[in-house]
């Protein structure tokens, strides 16, 4: 009787540990789409393609904020298998990936406080998106 308890305490363990990292994977990588919908519109805006408008450009460096506050904590010891295209650098190089969101966050801040017009968006958009290029290519699979 006590093997079995013990046999379903470990399989309950084990699925709610995979369940919670998949839970994990799936929370970043909501977040990532977010932050890429929010490049989208930001790029349409900068290229001209979309008007110009305070509120939105607003809103685009805002989600950059909360993606760079909340992601970082989403990528646990343990969170590399699965669904991910997490390098094997993000858990090799803590101090870097957290560094990176860092200033991908602060760019983003900065940003939000000097855009005033177009020509502020562009170089705020401009400056934040360089830190998603340099992230992916150190912390990012590439998907073939």
């Amino acid at each position: 009787m006590k093997l079995i308890a013990t046999a379903v305490a470990v399989a309950v363990i084990g699925t709610t540990a995979a369940l919670a990292q998949e839970n994990v994977i799936g929370q970043r990588q909501q977040l990532m789409k977010d932050a890429g919908a929010a490049t989208r519109t930001g790029a349409a805006i900068a290229k001209g393609e979309a008007p110009f408008e305070l509120e939105k450009a607003r809103q685009v460096l805002t989600t950059y904020v909360k993606v760079a506050e909340e992601a970082v904590k989403l990528f646990p010891a343990g969170s590399d298998a699965g669904d991910t295209t997490a390098a094997p650098a993000v858990w090799q190089d803590a101090a870097g990936f957290e560094a990176a969101f860092a200033k991908f966050e602060a760019d983003a801040q900065a940003g939000l406080s000097s855009t005033s017009d177009l020509d502020s968006f562009k170089v705020a958009f401009g400056t934040v998106t360089k830190n998603c290029g340099g992230c992916h290519e150190t912390f990012r699979v590439k998907k073939n």
